[in-house]
């Protein structure tokens, strides 16, 4: 009888325990929303105490259920939560709240997320495009407020967001937790989803490239502090794509790989972003549908890099030749180029009719929230247009309304439209 009561008293102190620490347990970042579909969506926060956290999201103005998932965390995966929502329906505008327990940790009219409609059915799609955000340097960051106003479907980061130059788990942590409580950019990620891939200082350190110490804390923590839609294949890289109506965005992991084997298209040269990649890019581009293609990184594309530089497209020549003879050979129209790193804005047009059947449109956009680069000013005979844009952004618009389908390439600073262009689909297709 003496046991009983004293497990029993046990067991009820132990609830006290689990209550009180429940009670205590904070947002410390986010939300955040990440990938998100017709029908499915992520969603991503950080807390203060180990435990289980659940999502609730409801549709607004409507008495649809509501659906609730629940995740745990500790230590280990640095008190970080990913929930996985299914079951929602396209076209439609949720709220969601974030509880642990019966405690509602964060709930706000902003905390909302728009799925997308079907792909064939979504014909508008803005996607905003930009590297480089230090938020030593610039602490406040109002090109995010101004992505926010541009009324942009998807943020998706470039690279060196933010900058790190370690690959400590501590750091890199820290580094992350610095960069997600940034203010502006905290009111754009509560509804508005964010996709990246890392360059070179949030890879471990300045030009890094390849088999680095450290790269799986890289990695580790990369993962812990994003919602992509998936990252790299057999626990390799980071590289994903998603859809968005008429557009379709790869984004593409060349640090992960760079150096580590002999290159697909020679053998006697090292690979830029590795065999399982390139399998990986030549099949989903293969089964792509999307009028507009968009090839994205952090690294340029084109040759105009300074002195000594060695992370950038063209110190592989043959890789990019061999990805161009690829698009010809398979006739895979719509492919647009697009990258960061250098500090600057800028346009080129690749002439590479005879190569892929159509010439090459690449866009850099860089910085969001860095200083611009004077020595990356080096000429190219493909420039079309060339600035030092601060607190940057690109926003790309596929119009599928029209026919054939449209698409307009802006760069602005903070609010301010500082270039564009339109073309149309109907350009980026081979002769044959």
């Amino acid at each position: 009888m003496k046991r009983t009561t004293s497990i029993g008293c046990f067991l009820l102190f132990g609830i006290s325990l689990t209550s009180s620490l429940l009670d205590a347990a904070e947002l410390t970042h986010g939300p955040m929303v990440g990938h998100v579909t017709s029908t499915t969506t992520k969603v991503w926060a950080r807390f203060s105490e180990p435990g289980e956290y659940s999502l609730n999201v409801r549709e607004i103005d409507s008495r649809q259920p509501t659906v609730d998932v629940t995740e745990s965390t500790n230590d280990e995966r640095d008190l970080t939560v990913t929930w996985s929502v299914n079951g929602l329906l396209p076209g439609r505008q949720y709220r969601y709240e974030i509880r642990s327990g019966d405690s509602i940790l964060s709930s706000s009219d902003a905390q909302t997320l728009t799925t997308p409609l079907e792909v064939e059915s979504e014909k508008k799609v803005k996607l905003a495009f930009g590297s480089c955000a230090w938020d030593v340097s610039f602490p406040e960051q109002p090109v995010w407020t101004s992505i926010d106003r541009s009324g942009a479907d998807a943020m998706i980061l470039l690279g060196d967001t933010p900058y790190i130059d370690s690959t400590q788990l501590p750091v890199l942590r820290q580094r992350y937790r610095d960069f997600w409580g940034v203010k502006e950019l905290k009111e754009l990620m509560r509804h508005t989803p964010i996709y990246a891939v890392w360059d070179d200082h949030d890879y471990g350190s300045n030009d890094a490239l390849g088999a680095i110490g450290g790269r799986e804390n890289s990695r580790q923590v990369f993962l812990e502090y994003h919602a992509n839609p998936e990252y790299g294949v057999d626990d390799e890289g980071i590289f994903c794509k998603f859809r968005r109506g008429p557009v379709e965005v790869f984004l593409l992991d060349t640090r992960w790989f760079a150096n580590t084997e002999a290159s697909p298209f020679d053998s006697e040269r090292k690979t830029l972003i590795g065999s399982k990649q390139w399998k990986w890019l030549k099949q989903s581009l293969t089964e792509s549908t999307a009028p507009l293609k968009v090839l994205a990184c952090g690294m340029i594309w084109n040759e105009a890099a300074r002195p000594g530089k060695l992370d950038y497209w063209m110190a592989y020549p043959y890789e990019r030749e061999g990805l161009f003879a690829f698009l010809n050979q398979q006739q895979i129209s719509g492919v647009v180029l697009i990258g960061g790193d250098i500090h600057r804005s800028r346009h080129l047009i690749h002439p590479t009719r005879d190569r892929v059947g159509y010439d090459l449109h690449e866009f850099v956009t860089s910085p969001l929230a860095e200083n611009v680069a004077d020595y990356n000013n080096v000429p190219s005979p493909y420039l079309i247009y060339d600035a030092e844009l601060l607190h940057s952004h690109l926003l790309l618009t596929v119009d599928a309304t029209v026919e054939p389908v449209q698409w307009h390439a802006e760069f602005y600073s903070q609010s301010e439209k500082k270039y564009g262009v339109t073309y149309s689909t109907e350009e980026l297709q081979g002769s044959r």
